[in-house]
């Protein structure tokens, strides 16, 4: 077989397993309708979605918060809404002074307040950095979300709402966890549309 058989073949399997995943979504339709409550009640409560992941998750945080207070599709207001993945500064001060494991618990402690929605991604749910910033959100008593995969890792106990994608593959995780962001995007935009 030809690399161009191969890279033609690969294309075809990965779509596969992406469509054999997202056959799956319905699955987790419950959590996100939970997911969507507690954000419209952390933005109604005056506090703010903070966002916070690595690598790629780092990349979809800083989208999704992006998207929140910009717009997604209706016209609307801005929402209060930050990923702690975007100050390099912070990053690299605290990484070299203290420990990278720390990174996002400092930022929690320093910004996060009860009203707020902490939501951390993570695909192994084994990220020391997400579960230390979601067990301090915890103790501000901040609403903590995760969205993870495989069997959810470490975060599934300390997450109040652990939305778990049941795969082994990190890029379909991360394509679940953006589906499922780009919706709550979508219906925050519906629900708070709706009351201005």
């Amino acid at each position: 077989m030809s690399i161009i058989d191969s890279v033609a073949t690969s294309y075809l399997e990965s779509l596969n397993r992406h469509l054999a995943l997202f056959e799956t979504m319905g699955a987790y339709h419950q959590e996100s309708m939970q997911l969507l409550e507690v954000c419209h009640s952390a933005l109604q409560a005056g506090g703010k979605v903070v966002w916070l992941g690595n690598g790629g998750s780092a990349a979809d945080a800083q989208h999704l918060a992006a998207e929140f207070v910009v717009r997604y599709k209706l016209e609307r207001g801005p929402l209060a809404s930050m990923a702690l993945t975007t100050d390099t500064s912070i990053l690299t001060a605290h990484s070299n002074d203290y420990h990278f494991d720390t990174v996002f618990e400092r930022q929690v402690q320093a910004l996060c307040k009860p009203e707020d929605l902490v939501i951390g991604l993570t695909t192994s749910g084994t990220s020391a950095n997400i579960n230390l910033a979601l067990a301090a959100a915890n103790k501000i008593g901040a609403f903590t979300v995760a969205l993870t995969g495989r069997d959810g890792g470490e975060v599934k106990n300390i997450a109040k709402l652990p939305i778990i994608i049941k795969n082994d593959e990190t890029a379909r995780i991360q394509e679940a966890h953006m589906f499922i962001g780009h919706w709550l995007c979508e219906a925050i935009d519906m629900v708070v549309a709706e009351q201005q």
